[in-house]
């Protein structure tokens, strides 16, 4: 272990969803990789014992990813507990105690975000470790305004340097894939602009609702939920130039840059949806305006993608589960290209699974089929056993990358690009679930030849295996 590497973790919310959910299968995956052997120690309001929060875990990780007999007798060993309002300082006198002079604690919050001011002022003034660590969960404000309050709220108490925003996407093997399979690839660069991009889709498509969250989301919404975040990760990697050097500074400057230079979404560039029955979700308005699907037009005026339009879309009940980027190509000036040919292109599936596809146009199998399009599987990577996203992500934080975290700076671009959108009041158009959102998509916010629709895993079509 590094000398830069947190010798605690601490975890605010011990007893909460999110811990129960993501938190504890992801200690006991660092245990059993061996990237794991500090003392855990959760902090919670619930009149609780230690013995009580490890039979929470094991209860945790039999309906989330089975109970590993050694990783989690380790991890029991590790785990203890504080109980205490997080208002009282008497609870980080205790966790300073239970901290018995750790050096470089990190400090997970899973908790509010209205919360986070009042826990990190007390582990500034209680805890006392100059070196320590807190890693937090979007969202990172909801509007730019929000943004840049919760910044300053943080900077009062911390160095930018400590503070570890999570966007758990960034812990996906497939997402950072698509920086690697850019610059790991010579023949990718003479293509992957302006010159031969005709334009760029991004869609995140979910086959399922709100799932009991309406209170949530009806103060969200799709824009909130993963675009801002989620799907501007995805475009910044997607973007971006080749960083100068390795180190996480220089990849967080160039996606930076990539935000720095997309201008704030018009009116005029973004068509809100709501699936039909949302208004009856519990926790929902009955007269709510909350999209649940948003398309955006967005421009992202660079050197490389000046004049190439990016589309992103994302929505509850639609027809498919899946991530998926399509990069269409420009059309050749050659005879043998027909108008409305749509073959030409690269794919990028984010998940389910992980592909690398090109489409491409040959000749048929007879003289009476003509031209067919085909697709060429450069890369398919189903990942079974692949490490986690939270996993991932709080390794990281307690080794001490910010690689995979979001930069003030990048945070506040994001809001800065959907804040007016986020502000107008923009029509929403009702759909029906299981389709591709409402109608007025496609003739308001769709690509030169219409949205590529990503078919459900093994369905689709013209696949040849490279």
């Amino acid at each position: 272990m590094s000398d830069s590497h947190s010798d605690a973790l601490v975890f605010f919310g011990a007893t909460g969803d999110l811990a129960y959910k993501m938190i504890f299968p992801a200690l006991q995956a660092l245990v059993k990789r061996g990237h794991l052997d500090v003392p855990v120690i959760g902090v919670a309001k619930g009149g609780g014992t230690v013995s009580q929060l490890r039979a929470r875990a094991h209860d945790s990780l039999e309906k989330h990813g089975g109970v590993d007999s050694a990783a989690f007798e380790k991890l029991s060993s590790l785990l203890r507990y504080v109980d205490g309002d997080y208002n009282d300082a008497a609870t980080f006198q205790a966790l300073h105690k239970e901290l018995n002079g750790a050096e470089r604690p990190a400090f997970y919050l899973a908790i509010p975000p209205m919360l986070f001011e009042t826990v990190v002022k007390h582990i500034a003034e209680s805890v006392k470790a100059p070196d320590a660590r807190v890693i937090i969960e979007k969202p990172f404000g909801h509007d730019l305004a929000s943004a840049r309050e919760l910044n300053k709220t943080l900077h009062r108490f911390l160095p930018e340097s400590a503070i570890f925003r999570i966007d758990h996407y960034l812990g996906k093997q497939a997402v950072n894939n698509v920086v690697v399979f850019r610059f790991a690839n010579a023949f990718m660069e003479p293509f992957w602009n302006r010159n031969y991009i005709q334009s760029m889709e991004i869609t995140m498509a979910e086959a399922f609702g709100v799932e009991g969250r309406g209170g949530f989301y009806d103060q969200t919404g799709v824009i909130r939920d993963v675009i801002e975040n989620h799907l501007f990760q995805i475009l910044s990697n997607l973007a971006m130039e080749s960083p100068a050097r390795a180190d996480s500074e220089s990849i967080r400057d160039e996606k930076a840059k990539v935000l720095k230079a997309i201008p704030a979404v018009e009116k005029g560039n973004v068509v809100r949806g709501q699936f039909r029955g949302y208004r009856t979700e519990a926790g929902v308005a009955p007269d709510s305006k909350v999209g649940t699907f948003a398309a955006l037009r967005l421009e992202v005026d660079s050197w490389r993608w000046k004049g190439v339009p990016f589309y992103i879309r994302a929505g509850k009940n639609l027809p498919v589960t899946c991530t998926e980027v399509l990069a269409r190509f420009r059309r050749p000036p050659t005879v043998f290209h027909n108008a409305g040919d749509s073959a030409n292109y690269m794919r990028f599936r984010i998940g389910p699974e992980m592909t690398i596809a090109v489409g491409a146009t040959v000749l048929g199998q007879n003289e009476q089929e003509g031209k067919r399009p085909v697709e060429i599987i450069a890369s398919r990577h189903p990942q079974p056993g692949e490490m986690d996203a939270y996993e991932r992500i709080l390794g990281e934080a307690m080794a001490g990358d910010p690689t995979l975290f979001a930069r003030e700076d990048y945070v506040e671009e994001a809001w800065r690009i959907v804040d007016p959108v986020l502000a107008a009041d923009t029509p929403v158009y009702e759909y029906e679930k299981g389709s591709w959102g409402p109608s007025e998509v496609a003739g308001k916010i769709a690509p030169e030849g219409g949205w590529h629709n990503p078919a459900a895993t093994g369905q689709e079509d013209y696949r040849v295996a490279a």
